[in-house]
């Protein structure tokens, strides 16, 4: 596989059907299978106000804010408070889910994958380092701040790169790093 570049400016935004926020899908896999149907999916969502999180049946999510304060989150009945940036936070996307925003608007940086599926890790990094891909696996590199580079192919803001071959990665800010193999 080749370095798919995968630029922000490229990005449609999705209202939310609550009217709470919009949603930039990144990638998702298979391509084209929106949000009923898709192995895995990546997105930055821009949340506005307070609300609740759809459900995804058979789901997990990794969430890290990336902009704003943060949100107190109830997940399936259990307080989650989630205040600090880059800080990935792992909850099932099938729970009932609750959000009260901290200090305003957030951008969170989202990855879901279906159980069974697809297992995924995120891993947000600064520096330079090597990026290794499992066997049968794709990885997805997105700059979240400052700039980055992978490989040849520079990264703005929120840029991204999809491979299933390693590289090297060097930021000037945080980068994630979203490691996605077959099956959990």
């Amino acid at each position: 596989m080749t370095v798919e570049v995968l630029r922000a400016a490229d990005r449609d935004a999705v209202p939310w059907k609550n009217g709470g926020g919009v949603t930039r899908e990144i990638a998702a896999a298979p391509e084209g299978a929106g949000t009923a149907r898709f192995d895995w999916r990546i997105s930055l969502a821009e949340v506005e106000g307070d609300g609740p999180f759809s459900a995804f049946p058979e789901v997990d999510r990794i969430l890290t804010v990336v902009e704003g304060t943060g949100m107190d989150l109830t997940v399936g009945g259990e307080r989650r408070l989630v205040d600090e940036r880059y800080a990935p936070q792992h909850f099932p996307g099938d729970a009932a889910t609750d959000c009260r925003l901290l200090g305003g608007r957030v951008v969170n940086f989202n990855v879901m994958h279906r159980r069974g599926r697809t297992a995924a890790r995120v891993a947000v990094v600064r520096g330079g380092l090597d990026v290794a891909v499992p066997p049968g696996g794709t990885v997805v590199v997105v700059a979240l701040d400052g700039t980055a580079t992978f490989d040849d192919v520079a990264l703005a803001r929120y840029d991204a790169v999809m491979t299933g071959a390693p590289g090297a990665l060097s930021t000037r800010g945080h980068a994630a790093i979203v490691t996605l193999t077959p099956g959990d």
